[in-house]
């Protein structure tokens, strides 16, 4: 359940906090300074799901491209909030391109690198007022990789004078919420409200996250992005991922999620998008897509028929979802199932709004389809003609449901 009492903040159309849907972001790896790819990816990004995409600022040619990238983005009819990720020079850049000041919707502050003592104030308090002055919202991210070390060694003087006992763990993690509620409190000092400032306190390590973020936030009625650093590769990623944000999705805790996938070499980036939109329609907090049901198949499905129909569902849907989504409102609600053989092949499809129970091992090879719950028809002949009418069938329950 969410926490209504939570800030609201809007980014472009987006509402996040007070109570909003918890709201997917991702980040592209594109060169920001090659305009016609980051653009691309942006687009392709927000089509499977993103509804707030980052991008790295970082040079004056990456600045100097954000109007070519939005201007590509609304051609292209995108019309996702973007995000300017800002480290070590941000307060440079905003000033010396005021463009790109004005289009990005949200900028990400990391206190940790945006100077020392005096002078990173005055650099943070630059950013500020250019939100301010832009009327724009700012994330404040603190990264336990990259923490002001003048802080972390304040923490350890007072842990040792103190003799306070705190494990490097603890000092790191109280570190990183009084950077996190300090930099807030610079923010307002530079004008912004509390509708202009989100959180996050990143860390690698799940367990460590879920404890960051109980305590951050019966310390603050900011919004929280949430997500780990770094969530590695492939499965563990993934599990990783879903390990460190389920427990505190459920608990009310975080309001923008992202999936930190590493790619392999070329790999798509929408995979952490995806990861992200079923992380969140498995807890039941939302609905982004079609689910298909699949068993994980056993001894008594030695053809791989009902693999290979699952994929082929599974990317039919996905590649139809752009259309579906806005030819076909609340299709995200419907489901699907390919089950493998009779133990529970019937039981789930009946289950489903449309399911097909193929024959397992030794079976009669006939394939019923269930809609709504009861027989439809049943299905024979090749794995492709089976595909192409279950195919078929899929189509007009969508059209004929949601149409």
């Amino acid at each position: 359940m969410k926490n209504p009492e939570t800030q609201t903040v809007m980014v472009g159309s987006v509402a996040i906090g007070g109570g909003a849907p918890v709201v997917i972001q991702s980040m592209t790896n594109t060169d920001t300074a090659d305009a016609e790819a980051t653009a691309r990816q942006v687009v392709e990004l927000a089509e499977a799901g993103s509804e707030l995409v980052r991008i790295t600022v970082n040079t004056p040619e990456a600045a100097a491209a954000v109007p070519e990238i939005h201007t590509r983005m609304s051609d292209a009819g995108c019309s996702a909030p973007l995000i300017g990720d800002f480290h070590y020079n941000g307060h440079i850049l905003l000033k010396q391109y005021p463009r790109c000041a004005e289009i990005l919707d949200k900028y990400r502050i990391n206190p940790g690198n945006i100077g020392q003592g005096a002078r990173g104030d005055d650099n943070f308090s630059t950013i500020c007022r250019i939100a301010l002055d832009n009327d724009k919202p700012v994330r404040i991210g603190v990264n336990g990789g990259s923490l002001d070390q003048a802080l972390v060694v304040a923490m350890m003087q007072e842990n040792t004078d103190g003799d306070l006992g705190l494990s490097s763990e603890e000092i790191l993690e109280r570190c990183m919420i009084q950077s996190a509620l300090q930099s807030t409190e610079m923010a307002f000092a530079a004008g912004l409200g509390p509708e202009h400032v989100v959180l996050s306190c990143k860390v690698s390590e799940p367990v460590a996250l879920i404890r960051l973020y109980r305590a951050l936030a019966e310390k603050t009625g900011q919004p929280l992005h949430l997500g780990l650093t770094e969530a590695g590769m492939g499965a563990k990623g993934l599990v990783w991922s879903a390990a460190a944000m389920a427990p505190l999705l459920l608990e009310g805790i975080g309001d923008t999620i992202r999936v930190s996938l590493t790619p392999r070499a070329g790999g798509d980036r929408r995979e952490e998008v995806r990861a992200a939109c079923e992380l969140v329609q498995g807890l039941g907090l939302r609905s982004f897509s079609p689910t298909v049901t699949a068993c994980p198949g056993c001894g008594r499905t030695t053809s791989t028929t009902f693999q290979e129909l699952a994929e082929r569902v599974e990317n039919h849907v996905r590649d139809h979802m752009p259309q579906w989504r806005n030819l076909y409102p609340g299709v995200e609600d419907f489901k699907l199932a390919v089950m493998g053989c009779i133990v529970n092949g019937p039981g789930e499809s009946k289950a489903a709004h449309v399911g097909i129970s193929l024959p397992g091992t030794g079976e009669e090879p006939k394939c019923p389809v269930f809609v709504d719950g009861r027989p439809f028809t049943t299905l024979k002949g090749s794995y492709e003609e089976l595909a192409q009418q279950f195919i078929a069938i899929v189509e007009d329950y969508v059209a004929r449901r949601w149409g």
